[in-house]
C-alpha cells in the first residue's frame, strides 16, 4: 500500500514510466555482454531530451545472456505499477536487429484495434524505440554489427494487470509497457485516458459501432442489463468523460450510451470534462433551477438547494413528481452532443446507489 499523502500541500514529485525503466534495463544488461561492465546504476535519455539517473536492483549474467532490474517509481502519481521490479533480459543476435519477448508479467495482445499488431508484446511504440536507440548507440561505441533480443518482464505483473483495463483490450498475461514522454506526471492520468483510447479503438475494430461509456461498475451492470452488451463494448470512463467525448471525434461509433450516478451525471449536464471531486462539484442551486424548469415549486426549489446530496434532491424530486433525473440527462445529452460528431446519436441515464435507472435522454425505442 502505498504511504498517505502528507496533509501539508507540497510540490508533486514525478516518476518514471515502465517504458523508461525497460530502457534502462535493457541498457545495463546489454552493456555488461558487450563490455563486461556490471552496473548499480544507468543514465538514459528520454525522447524530449532529458537525461536521468535510473537506480539498479540487479545487473547480472545469466543463462540466456544478461538481466538488470529496478524498481518503478511513479512519483507521486498513485499508478497501480508503482514499486514493480521491472527487469530485461538481453541474448544477442546474429542479425542486426532489436527483437521483444514479453516476459512474465508482460501481456501479449490478444485482439486487433490496439497500435500493436494480435501476437505482439504489448511494448508500447515509444518504449521500443527508446530502447532501439539507446542499443543502437551502444552497438556503435562497442563495434558490435550483431543485434539483440529483448525480453521485458514485470514481476507480480499478471496479478496487476486485473486492476488495469488491459484484459478487456485483449492484453492477455501481464501488463502492458508503456509512457510517451519517459515521465509519469502526478495525477495527469494519462495511462488511464490511453486506456479509455484503446477501448474504443479495439471496440470499433472487432466490429461493435455502439459502445457505453460507464462511470463505474453499477453503471456496466445497467448497460449489460438494457443491452446485453459484451464487455469488449463497455468502456470504463471512470471521471474522465472528456476522454471519450472528445476521442469520438476521430474515431466516431455509431452510437454513445453514457451512463453514471445521478452526481456525476448533473456534473456532466454542467458542463463538465472532468467528473472528479478535485476538479467538479455538484452545483446544488442549479439543480433546483431545473427542478424548477419542469414545475417544481418555491419550496422544493429551497428544499433542493439545501439539500446534503443531489441524491436527496433526486428523492424529494421524485416524491413530488418532479423529473429531475430526466431533465438532468437531457442537459447532459446536449453537452456531449455539442462535442461528439452529428453521426454519432446519444443517449444517457442516470443511476442510483443500487444501479436502477433515474433518468434517462436520448433513448429511441
Amino acid at each position: 500500500m502505498r504511504d498517505e499523502t502528507a496533509e501539508q500541500p507540497a510540490p508533486l514529485r514525478s516518476g518514471l514510466t515502465t517504458g523508461s525503466c525497460a530502457t534502462a534495463t535493457s541498457l545495463a544488461a546489454a552493456r555488461l555482454l558487450l563490455g563486461g561492465a556490471v552496473s548499480d546504476a544507468v543514465h538514459i535519455v528520454l525522447p524530449k531530451g532529458k537525461q536521468v539517473q535510473m537506480r539498479l536492483e540487479f545487473c547480472r549474467l545469466c543463462p540466456e545472456g544478461a538481466e538488470a532490474g529496478t524498481l518503478k517509481d511513479a512519483g507521486d502519481d498513485p499508478d497501480v505499477t508503482h514499486g514493480a521490479l521491472v527487469y530485461a533480459r538481453v541474448r544477442l543476435l546474429d542479425i542486426p536487429t532489436v527483437r521483444f519477448v514479453a516476459g512474465p508479467g508482460v501481456g501479449t495482445v490478444t485482439r486487433p484495434g490496439l497500435v500493436l499488431n494480435v501476437g505482439e508484446p504489448a511494448i508500447n511504440p515509444v518504449p521500443r524505440r527508446m530502447m532501439i536507440e539507446h542499443l543502437q548507440v551502444l552497438a556503435n561505441e562497442t563495434g558490435y554489427v550483431g543485434g539483440f533480443e529483448v525480453t521485458v518482464g514485470v514481476e507480480g505483473g499478471e496479478a496487476l494487470a486485473l486492476k488495469t483495463m488491459n484484459p478487456r483490450l485483449g492484453i492477455i498475461g501481464g501488463l502492458s509497457i508503456l509512457g510517451t514522454s519517459g515521465i509519469v506526471r502526478p495525477f495527469s492520468c494519462a495511462a488511464y485516458i490511453a486506456s479509455i483510447h484503446q477501448g474504443i479503438d479495439v471496440a470499433k475494430t472487432n466490429g461493435y459501432s455502439h459502445i457505453a461509456a460507464c462511470t463505474g461498475n453499477a453503471s456496466e451492470d445497467t448497460m449489460r442489463r438494457v443491452y446485453q452488451m459484451p464487455d469488449i463494448a463497455l468502456i470504463e470512463m471512470g471521471d474522465f468523460v472528456g476522454a471519450v467525448l472528445k476521442h469520438l471525434r476521430k474515431a466516431p461509433v455509431s452510437k454513445l450510451s453514457i451512463c453514471g450516478g445521478f452526481g456525476k451525471i448533473s456534473k456532466l449536464a454542467a458542463r463538465h470534462m472532468d467528473l472528479h471531486s478535485r476538479h467538479s462539484s455538484i452545483d446544488l442551486p442549479q439543480l433546483a433551477r431545473w427542478a424548477a424548469d419542469v414545475g417544481a415549486d418555491d419550496a422544493l426549489q429551497q428544499a433542493i438547494r439545501e439539500a446534503n446530496t443531489s441524491q436527496q434532491a433526486l428523492a424529494m424530486s421524485a416524491a413530488l413528481g418532479i423529473p429531475l433525473g430526466d431533465v438532468v440527462c437531457q442537459h447532459a445529452l446536449d453537452f456531449a452532443r455539442s462535442v461528439v460528431p452529428e453521426q454519432v446519436q446519444v443517449e444517457v441515464f442516470a443511476i442510483d446507489r443500487q444501479g436502477g435507472i433515474v433518468g434517462t435522454a436520448g433513448v429511441q425505442p
